[in-house]
């Protein structure tokens, strides 16, 4: 089903496939770069990455679900990215609320999803995923790499990981059609986070929450119970926090 443009530099992968989305392409078209000049994460953060050292990737998926699924069209890649991991270089990522692949709790990828609209009608999704292969990002954000991680004798080959993520994404698109494929998708999500039951510090647009994450409801938000009470966070930056650190704020949490 994968249509596959291979660019050696451009601008973002995601900008690549949504132009093209938005010309009419069909689901399935995928942009995969050796570079990019102006990649995003999430909040427009710029997203870095040597030319050749990482896994640059967006597809595009024309699901037939509504607006509030979309969180699981990322989960869909999420989840094939970790299926890729283990099956190329026997590395086991778990997912971080919201977006963010993590192994031994070093970031590994980060994965961004954008909508589409006709009116109020979900049209398109767009996925991209920043996979870390041979390069861990730089020093001061802490990141892994698949070469380090996997402790291999030889590098890993991006594209035999590219076929194994699209492999392991094929049947996670039917899922995304129908209710109940969406409710084990969002269920294999929740099984693969390793957010949940974690201490979480929660920064939002002029608060700060820190409690225990304690479920992904199935609206994708993170339900975290605070000195307060629950709360429910649909965006957001985590850190998960170590039981050493920050004892007055999570006193009473466990």
């Amino acid at each position: 089903m994968w249509d596959i443009h291979r660019l050696g530099e451009v601008d973002s992968t995601n900008t690549f496939v949504r132009d093209r989305a938005r010309q009419g392409a069909a689901a399935g078209l995928v942009a995969v770069a050796d570079h990019q000049t102006a990649g995003r994460g999430r909040l427009d953060r710029r997203w870095e990455s040597p030319a050749g050292a990482n896994l640059l990737v967006s597809v595009l998926l024309r699901p037939h679900c509504s607006a509030a699924d979309v969180h699981l069209c990322a989960g869909a890649v999420a989840l094939a990215a970790a299926d890729a991991c283990r099956e190329v270089a026997g590395v086991a990522p778990v997912l971080k609320w919201p977006n963010d692949l993590l192994f031994d709790g070093a970031k590994l990828a980060g994965v961004l999803a954008e909508a589409e609209f006709a009116g109020s009608s979900l049209t398109a999704v767009i996925v991209g995923i920043g996979l870390n292969v041979a390069w861990p990002g730089p020093p001061e954000a802490g990141g892994t790499c698949l070469d380090d991680a996997g402790g291999q004798a030889q590098p890993v080959d991006r594209q035999v990981l590219l076929d194994s993520l699209l492999r392991a994404l094929e049947p996670r698109c039917a899922l995304l059609d129908d209710a109940a494929g969406r409710r084990a998708l969002a269920d294999e999500v929740r099984s693969l986070c390793g957010t949940v039951g974690q201490l979480v510090r929660v920064t939002l647009a002029g608060e700060e929450l820190t409690g225990r994450a304690s479920a992904i409801d199935d609206s994708g938000r993170l339900v975290v119970d605070t000195a307060s009470g629950p709360r429910s966070v649909s965006a957001g930056d985590v850190v998960h926090v170590r039981p050493d650190q920050g004892r007055e704020e999570l006193r009473g949490l466990g």
